[in-house]
């Protein structure tokens, strides 16, 4: 074991030296919260899935938009941890619920798109996440104005292709939007510890956009997929 140590230097590897402890710590805060936001979204995306209890719409966008407005005006304080950890549970469960057309429209096309988009997204997300965490700090953060340019580019796209109804401004959107979600994950898992460092020790607000970034990752891979797979049907 010592020999394997000395060549492949594996306590280097597993070595987060360049994050205090206390950073560390936060993260394990911020990524236990985003586990749990993921089992509340999973939970509402199969109520919607398998009784249609509530149907994804205008007051489902409502609801969720009123949960993140008010969890981002409750301050972060023990007192209110609680309190904001179910405006948590109440936001991913809406998300996964607003999932549920996506999800159908996969179902009704191939079943096993589902499956295959979840554990894609997994392990991309868990690759960019590692990738982040093992960089040098700061490294990444310097993506953020390219990374938000580029956002508000493929949202201007969108909007105008409401009008066009282009089919491949649609496939070209889907496609370089996941490249920039890629990029956010980078971006933001450092941008975390770039806060905590700074003094903001907000975990919950933090997971927040971990959570954001791998649902959205999911959904346009779903779309991607099932646009495939229907034109492999065709």
């Amino acid at each position: 074991m010592n020999t394997i140590n000395r060549i492949f230097n594996l306590n280097a590897l597993f070595a987060l030296s360049h994050i205090t402890p206390e950073s560390q710590s936060h993260l394990k805060k911020v990524y236990a919260s985003f586990s749990f936001s993921m089992i509340m979204a999973a939970a509402g995306a199969y109520i919607h899935m398998f009784t249609h209890f509530i149907q994804a719409g205008l007051l489902l966008t409502l609801g969720s938009l009123g949960l993140i407005m008010c969890l981002l005006g409750t301050p972060h304080h023990h007192k209110t941890e609680k309190k904001r950890l179910v405006l948590l549970a109440g936001f991913a469960f809406l998300v996964g619920m607003g999932l549920g057309p996506a999800l159908d429209l996969c179902m009704t096309t191939n079943p096993n798109i589902v499956s295959t988009s979840l554990l894609g997204t997994a392990m991309i997300f868990s690759c960019f996440t590692l990738s982040s965490v093992y960089a040098k700090l700061h490294s990444y953060l310097v993506l953020g104005g390219i990374l938000i340019s580029s956002m508000s580019l493929i949202l201007f796209i969108s909007l105008r292709n409401l009008l066009f109804g282009s089919h491949l401004l649609f496939q070209m959107n889907l496609y370089v939007g996941l490249a920039i979600i890629c990029g956010f994950i980078l971006f933001d898992t450092q941008l975390i510890i770039e806060k905590y460092e700074n003094g903001d020790k907000d975990y919950i607000w933090h997971c927040v956009d971990l959570f954001l970034d791998f649902v959205t990752f999911f959904w346009r891979c779903l779309m991607i997929l099932a646009m495939n797979e229907k034109n492999k049907m065709k």
